[in-house]
């Protein structure tokens, strides 16, 4: 029998199932919480993961459970929910949550938990499914010192570049600045495309210069990889996502009392990205609204550069 812990794992979607799968590789025995799509689950199950019954079996099971889901409601939903973790608090237990969540809400669990003896970790990713199942994803903890070092080996599992940002709920600060520099890249990128279209350079030509300048990146990269590259899934993080985590960091603006022009201008993009349906695109589809919003389709002026 393993003298490893026993994690468990919620949400083992796009990101979740390559990290589960990298627990496994680093020899700790896994325990998973399925959910509809059984895909994932199944693929799990059949390399070796336990199916919990429920989130009691889970929390009975295990050591240490890793959480990785969309928003802080469902996350606080399985904290303090009926028939979740508060409710089967087990001494000792530590929760990672590696959802892009708010730090209000971070805060606030950390808490709860305290008081029952249960210990929560902050630790949201950097990078795409790709390092998930690489096993080299970016993450960012917040957690005391002597916590941080006992998860450290669990982490190293599926992370290459793990980072201590500070106490519970920095590391959902430093993931919100983050998405609001990527979120307002993608907003900044689409318009300046769109711009540029309308005054006869083609996308293409945006690429080539930008593209060989210090003004280029890794998200620059990407956008361009959808926009001239024609790859759908240059960027699997929708318009939904983006615009959840604009709206955490608004939130985060406004706990510290300063005032957030930019954020605003991002969150305006992808909040009409919402309220035209297009929620669950891919954030670099975000060029072809502003193209619309503007009287030209943005693919067609690809084509022209061809």
């Amino acid at each position: 029998m393993s003298d490893k812990d026993v994690i468990g794992f919620i949400g083992v979607g796009y990101m979740g199932h390559g990290m589960a799968h990298n627990i496994m590789k680093g020899g700790y025995p896994l325990v998973i919480k399925g959910n509809k799509n059984r895909v994932p689950v199944d693929d799990l199950v059949n390399s070796g993961a336990r199916e919990a019954q429920d989130l009691a079996d889970l929390v009975a099971q295990c050591d240490v459970i890793h959480m990785c889901l969309s928003n802080s409601p469902q996350v606080e939903n399985i904290i303090f929910g009926a028939g979740g973790i508060l409710e089967n608090a087990k001494e000792g237990l530590i929760v990672i949550d590696c959802t892009t969540a708010d730090p209000t809400s971070t805060t606030r669990i950390a808490d709860a938990m305290a008081e029952k003896g249960m210990h929560f970790v902050d630790a949201p990713l950097g990078r795409t499914p790709k390092e998930a199942a690489e096993g080299t994803l970016d993450a960012m903890i917040g957690a005391s010192d002597d916590l941080f070092e006992r998860i450290k080996p669990i982490v190293e599992c599926w992370s290459g570049n793990i980072i201590h940002v500070g106490p519970v709920g920095a590391g959902h600060k430093m993931k919100l600045i983050m998405n609001f520099i990527a979120m307002s890249y993608a907003s900044l990128y689409s318009e300046a495309t769109v711009l540029a279209a309308k005054s006869g350079l083609s996308p293409q030509k945006v690429n080539e210069v930008i593209g060989s300048s210090r003004l280029s990146n890794g998200f620059f990269e990407t956008f361009m990889k959808y926009l001239v590259g024609g790859d759908p899934n240059a960027h699997k993080f929708s318009l939904e996502n983006g615009a959840k985590d604009i709206g955490y960091v608004a939130n985060m603006a406004h706990d510290a009392q300063m005032m957030n022009p930019m954020g605003a201008a991002a969150k305006n993009y992808f909040t009409h990205a919402i309220a035209t349906g297009n929620g669950g695109n891919y954030v670099p589809t975000l060029v072809d609204m502003i193209g619309a919003m503007n009287g030209i389709n943005i693919q067609d002026e690809v084509e022209k550069g061809r």
